[in-house]
């Protein structure tokens, strides 16, 4: 029989429960980022054609604004769900406005925060710097990435399937990762993650 600290269990447990204000400010990072996707709904479009119009497959570097809420949420909350959470409530506020891509947004945030969730888990919900992030952002953009492919690419060569899936990758990585990083860590410094483990030690590093 091994002996044990006590209350280091329970204290651990305690660490991966939801409280209340994990739920509010999930749920307010998810409103705040599907305004983001509102917006890139059509912000995307010309950068996006331009891309494609240079290599087919290159306009996947335009789904990082998409996979932020994820990132966003793992970071700041820090706990099991909290990615996938984030990322489907803001695509289910995205479809529920309108966009071109109806119920199947859902879809998309899905394999986006399970992506990102997979990441964090694997990390076991304690490790949350850059390399972590950036992971965490590469993940949903592969997520992202593999179901666009099936659900609107139905079709696509091999070059263009890998070209876009590694730009969906590369730019969730770059803008969803690390520049939800620096997100956090601003929002860190001005006081208002205080009641978060990503308050405390934004100030050093996500």
């Amino acid at each position: 029989m091994s002996a044990s600290v006590p209350g280091t269990t329970n204290a651990g447990g305690r660490r991966m429960q939801w409280r209340v204000v994990d739920i509010v400010v999930a749920s307010v990072v998810a409103v705040a980022c599907s305004v983001i996707f509102i917006v890139w709904n059509v912000g995307y479009e010309v950068p996006g054609s331009l891309l494609t119009a240079v290599t087919p497959g290159l306009g996947g570097l335009m789904i990082g604004p998409w996979l932020i809420a994820g990132v966003l949420g793992g970071l700041i909350v820090r706990k099991p769900g909290a990615a996938l959470y984030t990322e489907v409530v803001a695509a289910i506020i995205s479809a529920l406005i309108g966009n071109a891509w109806g119920p199947l947004t859902i879809v998309s945030g899905l394999a986006q925060g399970i992506g990102a969730e997979i990441v964090l888990a694997i990390f076991l919900y304690k490790r949350f710097g850059p390399a972590a992030a950036a992971l965490a952002g590469a993940a949903a953009g592969l997520g992202g990435g593999i179901n666009d492919r099936i659900v609107w690419y139905q079709g696509a060569d091999s070059a263009f399937t890998v070209i876009y899936i590694a730009s969906t990758t590369v730019s969730g990585a770059i803008v969803a990762g690390l520049g939800g990083g620096l997100i956090v860590r601003g929002l860190a410094a001005t006081g208002a993650l205080n009641r978060f483990a990503a308050g405390r030690t934004g100030a050093k590093r996500v």
